[in-house]
């Protein structure tokens, strides 16, 4: 996992925070399919949890992604720099890919 080693914060903190609620809630919602799973419950339920997990795992990365595009990106875009430019575009792009979108 990669982590930008740029010591400035990124993205908007209202988004932030609606971000890191949601992730809360998922942590929360992972720990009671751990006991779900450890207590034997139906195979089934496991698997609609574990998928609604999911959804809201997806929900936070688009939170995030379109702050980020809205911030980060959009700022990387204008600059007058051409490897930053490309720089950004390979960014997003990867993100795409690595979520099966492209």
């Amino acid at each position: 996992m990669a982590i930008s080693s740029a010591r400035h914060s990124h993205g908007t903190p209202a988004v932030r925070a609606q971000a890191a609620a949601r992730l809360r809630s998922v942590e929360g919602h992972v720990r009671g399919v751990v006991r779900m799973v450890e207590e034997g419950a139906y195979c089934i339920d496991i698997i609609k949890q574990t998928l609604a997990i999911q959804r809201a795992l997806e929900k936070a990365n688009a939170l995030l992604l379109g702050d980020h595009l809205e911030t980060c990106a959009s700022t990387a875009i204008r600059s007058s720099d051409r490897a930053e430019r490309e720089r950004t575009i390979r960014e997003v792009l990867d993100v795409f890919s690595m979520s099966g979108r492209l």
